[in-house]
């Protein structure tokens, strides 16, 4: 099964009341139960200025990237001061709290497995302490020292610029060919992946990372053994979900549950590109059942096949 929808940043403006846990804090879950998912706990959230969240550990993963404005984050025994194309970790457990000493509301994506509780349901997933001084926070939130091997649970990407490699997608028999079965051979596809949040940078339960698609680029319709959400930042493209067809935009997000058969091609003329999260973590091998590749298999192994 699948999910298409758009994000109404509209919610942002109605900020839930000040207490003793949160200030100027608005959250609005975008794939969840009611969209079909039984991992995935994506949600947008924006902090006005001045707002915080006090810190507190919860028993889940979380993964954060933020759209628009900047983020102080403690993470443990470091206060980090991260901007638009910014990226963090929060491990089960850890320690960590939010604010906004800016003037400009902050933008951001929120990716939590397992899902969070229900808020009035009988166990508790999330424990606070009682809020900090903001100003104090802003005082001792650094940039992150980038070039530092010892930096943890936080990162950036700023995009590529076109790949050489996509030009391949102009010969017409690879533009709609099985791209393969273990893995996607990416480049070739005229698609480019950076990973942000995966197993190597210390997450256990989800993925969560950056797709441009090249003019002519794209990925054949196939399914998954996990599920997967995406939401659209630049572009047009053509998407095929469980044999519907849809144009999407950005700020449309898309949930395509376990099973769920997709494709996506990039007919248009301008680059595509979209934050992509998987929950579970995909498995080492046949991440990717390809249609074609099995549609093609069935057809030269009719006469030996019942």
């Amino acid at each position: 099964m699948h999910y298409v929808g758009h994000i109404d940043w509209s919610f942002a403006d109605q900020p839930a009341p000040a207490g003793a846990t949160s200030s100027g804090m608005a959250r609005q879950r975008i794939v969840g139960p009611d969209q079909g998912a039984v991992h995935t706990d994506l949600a947008v959230v924006a902090l006005q200025p001045g707002g915080w969240l006090a810190p507190h550990v919860h028993s889940f993963e979380e993964a954060l990237y933020v759209l628009d404005g900047e983020l102080l984050i403690q993470l443990g025994g470091d206060t980090h001061r991260l901007v638009s194309g910014d990226f963090a970790l929060i491990p089960t457990g850890l320690r960590h709290g939010l604010g906004n000493a800016s003037e400009a509301v902050t933008r951001l994506l929120s990716l939590n497995s397992p899902q969070r509780l229900p808020p009035d349901g009988s166990r508790r997933d999330t424990w606070f302490e009682a809020p900090g001084d903001l100003a104090v926070m802003d005082a001792a939130a650094r940039r992150p020292p980038w070039g530092d091997p010892t930096l943890r649970l936080v990162g950036h990407y700023d995009g590529t610029p076109p790949q050489l490699e996509a030009l391949v997608v102009r010969d017409a028999a690879r533009g709609r060919a099985p791209a393969g079965m273990d893995t996607a051979i990416l480049a070739y596809s005229g698609i480019s992946v950076k990973m942000l949040v995966d197993r190597v940078f210390g997450a256990d339960h989800v993925t969560m990372f950056t797709v441009d698609y090249e003019v002519g680029g794209s990925a054949q319709q196939h399914d998954h053994p996990f599920e997967e959400a995406y939401v659209f930042l630049a572009g047009e493209i053509e998407a095929e979900l469980d044999g519907e067809h849809h144009v999407l935009h950005p700020g449309d997000v898309v949930f395509a549950g376990v099973g769920s058969v997709h494709g996506f091609y990039n007919v248009g003329s301008e680059r595509v590109r979209w934050i992509e999260t998987q929950a579970p973590q995909p498995p080492a091998r046949h991440a990717y059942r390809w249609s074609p590749s099995w549609e093609r298999y069935e057809a030269t192994h009719r006469e030996n096949t019942i």
